[in-house]
């Protein structure tokens, strides 16, 4: 089955500072705040919803398509995309634009500072769907460039190919009407509990009205599962138990991925939501949102 994965594509530069931030700021001068912070080291991840989604899926046995923007310093995700066999065919290249990086710094008490600059995804990726087979493809629409996210859910339903929606970090950017129009007509909605929250406000809509414009709601609840809420049932899903908690970053991808890779096997969407509960179990287990590996021997075990 051919997979579609819209979303963001970034670098993701974390550094650590050997202190607390709480001893450099100045509560009475909080109106004046002028801080620098000397860190012991910088890492460069490869990250982005769309990247994250489409790596964790390549150990699954997919090849997914990625549908993005990437910014002129390209070179190095894409021999990692390459390396990983996906696709980069679908990847949009704004050649004056930097690519979308998150500077993340950490201090001893895990408070952490990040600034954001969104690069190459303030440009649509504008991916032509015309030949996309709607019987043989499913789509994710994950946090990106806002447009994409709007007219990639309109032309799914154009052409008839089943989407899942899940726009995630992107929502304070949303008005009401334009985001219950792309929840409406998704195979699933897919979010956190505080996202879920955030979607009922904007919308106005409860869960009941939620599920009367998509087929199923997914509520995703960190280490303890989630739930599958469909207009007949609901379902708990337990949290699948790593070998030990390193980093929770990513495991929100790696769990999209894992629910995919059930859904194109034609399982059911709550046996898809174990899958993808398995699939995140890995990815706590390292720092960094695509470092960790698992062999599908030990995806079917764990699962």
């Amino acid at each position: 089955m051919n997979i579609v994965v819209s979303g963001s594509m970034a670098y993701d530069r974390i550094m650590d500072f050997p202190g607390r931030f709480s001893d450099h700021i100045l509560p009475e001068k909080i109106h004046v705040l002028n801080v620098s912070f000397t860190v012991n080291s910088l890492r460069e991840k490869f990250g982005g919803t769309a990247g994250n989604i489409a790596y964790a899926l390549s150990l699954l046995g997919e090849k997914p398509v990625i549908v993005a923007a990437i910014g002129k310093d390209y070179h190095q995700y894409f021999d990692w995309l390459k390396k990983n066999n996906i696709s980069c065919d679908g990847i949009t290249i704004i050649e004056q634009e930097l690519t979308a990086c998150a500077y993340i710094t950490t201090d001893q008490a895990d408070n952490q500072i990040t600034g954001f600059n969104p690069g190459a995804m303030k440009y649509p990726s504008s991916f032509n769907f015309e030949k996309t087979n709607s019987g043989e493809s499913i789509v994710i629409i994950s946090p990106g460039n806002l447009e994409d996210m709007m007219s990639y859910s309109s032309e799914c339903k154009s052409w008839g190919i089943p989407y899942i929606f899940d726009p995630g970090q992107s929502l304070p950017m949303w008005e009401g009407q334009n985001l219950t129009r792309c929840i409406e007509g998704s195979d699933i909605l897919i979010s956190n509990d505080y996202e879920l929250e955030l979607i009922t406000c904007k919308t106005g809509l409860d869960k009941r009205g939620l599920l009367e414009r998509t087929g199923a709601l997914i509520t995703t609840l960190g280490e303890h599962g989630s739930i599958v809420t469909a207009k007949d049932c609901q379902v708990n899903i337990p949290a699948v138990k790593p070998r030990k908690t390193v980093d929770p970053t990513g495991a929100g991808d790696a769990y999209r991925a894992g629910l995919i890779k059930g859904l194109t096997q034609g399982k059911s969407v709550a046996e898809s939501a174990k899958m993808g509960s398995v699939c995140a179990s890995f990815a706590v287990e390292n720092y960094g949102t695509q470092e960790y590996f698992f062999t599908m021997r030990e995806f079917q075990e764990r699962l």
